[in-house]
């Protein structure tokens, strides 16, 4: 039996923030809460702020390793190094619009990750290629198309148990591949659409429940055609990540979007890494990526994405530290097991301090 204490000034817990208090973690598990002044003397170091770990859930590569380049173990190896840094405990690693070849290596390479025994990979993200080339962004036109209902099932049978989440546009497939998807319990993301207010709107009521990077390759809010973008502001429930690097969206629109969904905002990097061969040739580009000459992905880590949510766009720290662990983890279905600290949750915790820097992560796995 393997006892620990974490001590903070404040610990956040994804619903409430305590002063001076405790996590007691016994194998794996948080098994008690208390204040300070109840542990021992030798209990351990005091740091200025604990809370849930953070979760991404996509990214696409680190350290000049691509997983759509290089789908290997190693570079998921060097992916959970930079998410651990940034204070991410888990991700959902993301290949981008490709062919299928790609996919299913990037499907293997996620497989040998798990079998060396790697952590916090959920699984992966596949963002298209089943979307609007009138919203492609980077992506490349070649491989973007509708799908049959027999590519749907190849890939999700080939990716069982690895694929987590598809981010698609609506109106480029029919209602019954959607279901089909759903019904293999993979998150359906809409995302590179340029579905007009009331195409998205009936996706959003029919089960779509989360929207990829926010204002980012989507029909824009218009006086006379809100778009994507007024269903997903105008709509109770969906939820939508956005890219807060100042570059994918600016921060005062940022604001205008937390004004709207309130805590269905949660933060993604979108962070992707060097590479000279491959169809995505990212370079680096001051502090964001550019893919030939586009804005292709963010040089974020997760705590740089919470300094930028408060100091750019003035939301308060809680919060903040709720957009990039507990929403996430309810828009990919894991609210049970992460983004909060609570008895009984397993012990995924980043210690910051002051300053908003990573000290410490501690993971139940």
């Amino acid at each position: 039996m393997i006892k620990k204490t974490y001590l903070a000034k404040q610990l956040y817990t994804g619903s409430d923030c305590l002063i001076n208090h405790a996590v007691v973690v016994e194998n794996g598990s948080i098994v008690a809460i208390l204040p300070i002044d109840q542990m021992p003397p030798q209990a351990g170091p005091i740091y200025d702020i604990i809370a849930p770990a953070f979760v991404d859930i996509q990214i696409y590569g680190a350290h000049e390793k691509l997983l759509a380049v290089y789908p290997s173990a190693d570079s998921l190896f060097r992916l959970y190094e930079y998410c651990s840094k940034g204070g991410a405990s888990h991700f959902v690693v993301t290949v981008a619009t490709n062919s299928n070849a790609v996919f299913y290596s990037c499907i293997d390479g996620v497989r040998a990750y798990w079998e060396q025994g790697g952590k916090g990979c959920l699984g992966l993200h596949v963002e298209g290629p089943w979307i609007n080339a009138s919203k492609k962004g980077a992506h490349l036109e070649k491989f973007i198309h509708p799908p049959s209902l027999e590519e749907v099932k190849e890939l999700l049978a080939y990716g069982k148990d690895v694929i987590k989440i598809i981010t698609l546009a609506p109106e480029v497939c029919s209602p019954e591949i959607i279901q089909f998807i759903q019904a293999e319990g993979i998150i359906v993301s809409a995302g590179h659409s340029n579905a007009t207010f009331e195409e998205a709107t009936t996706a959003f009521n029919n089960g779509i429940n989360t929207v990829t990077h926010l204002y980012n390759a989507m029909s824009p809010l218009q006086h006379r055609s809100p778009g994507f973008v007024g269903a997903v502001f105008n709509h109770p429930t969906v939820m939508s990540s956005v890219v807060p690097d100042g570059y994918h969206v600016d921060f005062e629109a940022i604001k205008i979007a937390k004004k709207q969904l309130g805590n269905r905002l949660f933060v993604i990097t979108d962070a992707v890494a060097e590479t000279t061969i491959g169809p995505y040739p990212h370079h680096l580009e001051g502090d964001k990526y550019e893919s030939n000459g586009i804005l292709s992905g963010s040089a974020l880590t997760l705590i740089q994405s919470v300094k930028n949510l408060v100091n750019k766009v003035a939301i308060p720290l809680d919060e903040a530290l709720r957009m990039v662990s507990t929403y996430p983890a309810k828009a990919i279905e894991r609210s049970n097991t992460m983004g909060k600290i609570q008895v009984g949750y397993p012990a995924n915790l980043v210690c910051l301090n002051e300053h908003l820097i990573v000290e410490n992560l501690i993971t139940a796995d």
